[in-house]
């Protein structure tokens, strides 16, 4: 798990009224408004894994995704019949450390209940979870076995905001109090959501989609370039004491979240190494895909064209598959 000393992910950003929560002049050369339009989600994520069933003892068991498809060395995993993870097995080797690629995947669930769930099926297996209370959401951190890390988070705006990343009062409360935003979530009341006589459900419900994606890179401002300017997401932060920084829509959450924690010197895996492939961003028409393109080649980024959309890969070589709905 994340040690105690290490950051964990506190980038949760809430835009109130069309407006980026942070209206601080530390800030100001990062705010931008989203060039996307705000209908734009993220899709599948594709995940190298080694082995088929240890992978399954973590996404489907504990997690609770459905296996919805096999074919091949994919493993396709969702909810309600849509597919959010796709597992690629025959890595090699583990996740590499110091490597730039995934961070975590973060699974947004519709109810708080569905996270109470998930604690339930970790905790009777036995794996190691990491409650955290970001007071605009709730997330319970875990990594399944070869290192790939994962995000349960429950999204809670009503209680609270975020403040100036940079200064000592990072978060408030609806009532008026500062908050860290990296508490314990208290999990006798999240436990409580569950009733008298629970039913312990297998899978997460229908509703249940991927909310962001966290990644390793090298430079935060150059991934800021990549996707504020060239994708389009609004600039959100770059938080330098955290070492990490976030783009999104107007809406929480934020969708893709960057951090340095690998070293400045990280270095993509090597071949066979499991990890992230590449994830996807869905954008709603035809014109927003040509509107991508012409960023992407303004601001110098290559890209190749595929059946679907465009991949295209940040500063740091994690792979992006932008496609049309």
């Amino acid at each position: 798990m994340v040690p105690q000393t290490m950051p964990l992910y506190m980038g949760r950003s809430i835009l109130m009224e069309a407006k980026m929560i942070f209206p601080v002049e530390s800030q100001s050369d990062v705010r931008s408004k989203p060039a996307l339009p705000l209908t734009t989600t993220l899709g599948p994520v594709q995940i190298a894994v080694t082995d088929r069933d240890k992978a399954l003892a973590i996404w489907r068991d504990v997690v609770g995704l459905e296996l919805i498809s096999e074919a091949g060395n994919e493993l396709r995993l969702g909810a309600g019949g849509k597919v959010l993870i796709v597992l690629e097995t025959g890595a090699v080797r583990p996740v590499v450390q110091r490597t730039t690629g995934l961070y975590h995947v973060a699974i947004h669930v519709p109810g708080r209940v569905d996270m109470a769930q998930f604690a339930v099926r970790a905790l009777q297996r036995g794996v190691r979870i990491a409650p955290t209370d970001h007071l605009v959401s709730e997330a319970i951190y875990l990594w399944d076995l070869d290192g790939n890390g994962i995000e349960i988070t429950f999204e809670t705006p009503w209680r609270g905001t975020l403040g100036d990343p940079e200064s000592g009062s990072y978060a408030t409360t609806s009532d008026g109090k500062p908050h860290s935003g990296r508490e314990p979530i208290d999990m006798d009341d999240l436990l409580g959501e569950l009733g008298e006589n629970p039913t312990i459900a297998a899978r997460m419900p229908e509703g249940t989609r991927i909310g962001h994606v966290h990644v390793h890179v090298n430079d935060l401002h150059q991934a800021m370039a990549f996707y504020r300017d060239g994708i389009g997401f609004g600039g959100l932060f770059i938080i330098k004491s955290f070492g990490m920084g976030d783009v999104g829509l107007d809406y929480t959450p934020h969708a893709v979240a960057f951090n340095i924690w690998a070293g400045p010197n990280a270095t993509q895996a090597p071949a066979g190494s499991a990890g992230l492939r590449w994830f996807t961003i869905v954008v709603p028409d035809a014109q927003t895909l040509d509107d991508v393109r012409a960023r992407l080649a303004a601001h110098s980024f290559r890209f190749d064209e595929t059946s679907g959309g465009i991949d295209v890969r940040d500063p740091s070589g994690n792979l992006v598959k932008v496609v049309v709905k």
